[in-house]
């Protein structure tokens, strides 16, 4: 009994003590926590890493973009305008020829025999004439002596004009039979590229005898498709032998919208327009001079039909080929620009987010002009020399402190 009482007051002094030290030891950690809390500086907010790149001023051309055709000059279907076999083939599919080579040789024996039969002809009704002549002088003198009846007399002046009609008929027919003899030389009409033969050696060939005849150069032998009607007589059909196409210079059509209308002509009294021309995979192909511009705006598309003139040098453009082009109305000279995705969208507009001198941002209201080949202008709202955010704009807002990413200070 006296064991129990002598633990449980043991007990008690172990649980007072335990107290006592809790209430010691508590005010002394919590003025150590206290202390080490004023001691230790401020958790900062992390700041937000961007790329960021610099406004600057730049000549920037005003264009209009739209989509081409490249159309060549003069494309010419090569007829044949005698009738006869192909004797000889003067070029190679794809050439550059020069106007006036000779592509094509058709048979010219049969024509060279018909020259030498009118041209016997001729010199047959030559000597009749002279002859003729001769006679009526002889009858003039024996008319003033009395010595024939005048009736003779005017006879035989009336031979001398049947036999000089009959020398310009031989005449006529002599030409008829050169020109014809020339039509066997088949020669370019123009300078260009020759395209694919579509004749082989041997092959008999003529004269097209439908209603989309040729007009032809009789040196050349060679015709245009025109609606002229043909002077070959000829009945031997044929189509084009080969189609030669002029290169240099060249066409590009397009067209624009009637609302930039008034604009294009208003720059093109001023100064021819300029024009480029770029592959549709990307690439600058030529550079050219507006020309034409249609007299009138189709009305089932509401737009104006454009042709512009390319000296294509280097061949670059190919009749049919798509391109892109560009018209270049003006130049804005010293616009403010920046990459095109430093310009973000929101409810009020468009705006960029401008670095401050002290790492932090803030929101500006711009105008854009225009964009193009991932530039932006900026028509108001922003000045050369500002600094804005190119990239990571969707974790700010005003006040936002930025650090701009190491090396990624774009359009410096």
């Amino acid at each position: 009994m006296a064991s129990t009482k002598y633990f449980g007051g043991w007990r008690k002094s172990v649980i007072a003590g335990v107290v006592i030290l809790i209430g010691v030891l508590l005010p002394v950690g919590w003025r150590y926590s206290s202390q080490n809390s004023k001691s230790a500086p401020a958790a900062q907010e992390p700041s937000v890493p961007v790329t960021a790149a610099t406004a600057k001023r730049q000549d920037v051309p005003e264009v209009i973009d739209t989509v081409g055709t490249v159309q060549s000059i003069d494309a010419i279907s090569v007829q044949s305008q005698a009738s006869g076999p192909i004797v000889k083939i003067a070029f190679n599919p794809g050439d550059e020829v020069k106007k006036g080579q000779e592509l094509f040789l058709i048979d010219p024996r049969p024509y060279e025999a018909a020259l030498q039969q009118v041209q016997a002809q001729l010199a047959h009704d030559q000597a009749l004439l002279a002859q003729a002549r001769v006679d009526l002088a002889r009858y003039q003198k024996l008319k003033r002596e009395n010595s024939i009846a005048t009736q003779t007399e005017e006879d035989q002046a009336y031979v001398v004009q049947q036999d000089e009609a009959s020398v310009q008929i031989d005449q006529a027919n002599v030409k008829t039979a050169q020109i014809n003899l020339g039509y066997t030389r088949i020669a370019s009409p123009i300078d260009g590229r020759a395209g694919v033969i579509r004749v082989d050696l041997g092959n008999l060939v003529g004269p097209q005898n439908s209603g989309a005849a040729s007009a032809t150069g009789a040196s050349a032998g060679a015709s245009l498709t025109t609606n002229a009607t043909s002077a070959s007589t000829q009945a031997a059909t044929s189509g084009g032998l080969v189609t030669i196409t002029q290169m240099r210079p060249i066409y590009v059509n397009f067209s624009i919208p009637q609302t930039q209308l008034a604009r294009v002509i208003r720059a093109q009294a001023q100064t021819p327009l300029a024009v480029e021309a770029h592959a549709q995979s990307g690439g600058l192909l030529a550079k050219g001079k507006l020309t034409v511009i249609d007299n009138q705006v189709n009305t089932a598309t509401g737009s104006a039909a454009i042709q512009a003139t390319f000296a294509n040098d280097d061949e670059a453009l190919w009749p049919g080929q798509f391109v892109s082009v560009v018209l270049v109305l003006s130049i804005r000279r010293g616009a403010v620009t920046v990459p095109a995705q430093a310009v973000m969208t929101g409810p009020d507009g468009a705006y960029v987010y401008a670095i401050a001198s002290d790492q932090t941002v803030r929101r500006e209201k711009v105008e854009e002009a225009e964009r193009r080949n991932g530039t932006a202008v900026i028509e108001k709202g922003l000045d050369a020399g500002a600094l804005v955010v190119v990239d990571g704009q969707y974790r700010l807002d005003n006040g936002v402190k930025v650090s701009v990413r190491e090396g990624d200070m774009a359009a410096k």
